[in-house]
């Protein structure tokens, strides 16, 4: 017959116990960091989406949607109205200028960005904004906006999926991450 003998080391337990009352007092923190990285990943993600669905340069979303911490939540927001048409590659064609907002490219008839007669015409030192005339004299001009605007974008398409998918994902393992430093006493 053979005998097994099972010991059980008191100390290793107490001290299990020592970290799951340190890990209990750290936790808030550690969610609410969590919380932060996995906002800032899917502020990335939204960004990267949005240059896609919109066809604005990245530095221009970049600086419209700022994220911050809110309480224990993330907050994503964005500025931005109807976005004028210099910031979609404007460029001038004898027909009108070209622009493309929500990556399509189209003529908009009539508008311009430069002054003089075509082969010659010079920049006008407007900012390189998009104009056409209000009536038939020259003057006034109005600028010419797109019809995009980035906070209705950024809660629809492949920015809303992106952002839903970041934190179904990156969450739970960020939070797994938080806890894990904790019980092995980094954090």
């Amino acid at each position: 017959m053979a005998f097994a003998k099972l010991e059980i080391d008191a100390a290793k337990v107490e001290h299990l116990a020592a970290l799951f009352k340190q890990a209990e007092a750290q936790a808030p923190a550690a969610i609410k960091r969590a919380v932060f990285r996995t906002g800032t990943m899917a502020k990335t993600r939204m960004i990267r989406a949005l240059v896609k669905q919109t066809g604005l340069k990245r530095a221009v979303l970049a600086r419209a949607l700022v994220g911050k911490p809110a309480g224990g939540g993330y907050q994503i927001k964005s500025r931005g109205g109807n976005v004028h048409l210099k910031y979609f590659g404007a460029r001038e064609t004898r027909k009108g200028v070209s622009a493309a907002p929500w990556n399509k490219r189209r003529v908009y008839g009539g508008t311009f960005t430069r002054g003089g007669k075509f082969p010659h015409r010079v920049g006008l030192n407007l900012g390189g904004q998009v104009y056409m005339r209000a009536g038939r004299d020259r003057t006034p001009i109005s600028s010419q906006r797109s019809g995009l605007f980035i906070p209705k974008e950024m809660i629809s398409g492949a920015s809303e999926h992106e952002f839903l998918a970041a934190v179904a994902t990156i969450l739970p393992a960020r939070l797994q991450h938080e806890i894990a430093a904790i019980l092995a006493g980094h954090a």
